[in-house]
């Protein structure tokens, strides 16, 4: 019988743990997106500019039964489907589309957050807020280099090229201030928190992002302590 393949499309490093402890033996493809939309409304999703998904198999780094026809075959379903942006990765090659994804998520998210909401292309012409996305960026380049043991590809954008193209996504606001502004929980861990307990394993302290996460952390605790106390007083 054919075992089921389990397909994530999320935010983050460190996502594909869980299923592979949860489901040993399916197949699993590990899947980045990186779209401008929001939500803005139950059910209503507006897409601002574009949109690309990377797949590619996960084998927890091993190669063992990596399966890339499972991967081929749901790249070609999206294209039949009209996304023709969807792009083929082996393993590692997926993962560091993963760590470069994390650049831009771990810098712009909590930033915008921190900033009061301040969206991303405001945020990328604020000379302060640009020195830091920049450092940002670098600081999980340099961590993902040693996770993962090799260089960056010259074909991912570089932190520079980044900032520029988000100087335009002016409609842009990231996922986690969205999160913050309907009170839900924010990505904090998959998007900080691995990355930091990851690079940590290796040597590699990244203070940028332990900072934001420490103070993001807290300001949900506080936020959802206070709305379980207004509860309580109903």
């Amino acid at each position: 019988m054919r075992k089921s393949t389990i397909v994530l499309i999320q935010n983050g490093v460190g996502v594909e743990e869980p299923y592979r402890k949860r489901f040993p033996d399916n197949p699993i493809l590990s899947a980045v997106t990186v779209i401008s939309a929001e939500q803005v409304e139950p059910g209503v999703i507006v897409q601002n500019r574009w949109t690309r998904i990377s797949i590619g198999p996960y084998t927890d780094g091993i190669g063992k039964d990596e399966n890339p026809e499972y991967n081929r075959l749901f790249v070609q379903l999206l294209k039949n489907g009209g996304v023709n942006d969807a792009e083929e990765y082996a393993e590692n090659d997926l993962q560091m589309v993963r760590w470069h994804k994390i650049a831009i998520n771990a810098s712009m998210n909590p930033s915008s957050v921190l900033s009061n909401g301040t969206g991303n292309a405001r945020m990328s012409k604020d000379p302060e807020l640009r020195h830091h996305l920049r450092e940002t960026m670098l600081e999980v380049f340099r961590a993902a280099e040693v996770v993962l043991g090799r260089p960056i590809p010259s074909h991912l954008a570089p932190a520079d090229k980044i900032l520029i193209s988000t100087e335009r996504n002016t409609d842009g606001k990231p996922s986690m201030l969205l999160d913050w502004e309907r009170g839900a929980a924010m990505e904090l861990e998959v998007i900080l928190g691995n990355p930091i307990r990851l690079a940590k394993a290796k040597g590699v302290d990244m203070p940028r992002l332990q900072s934001m996460y420490a103070l993001l952390k807290m300001a949900q605790t506080r936020r959802d302590e206070k709305k379980n106390r207004n509860k309580a007083k109903l």
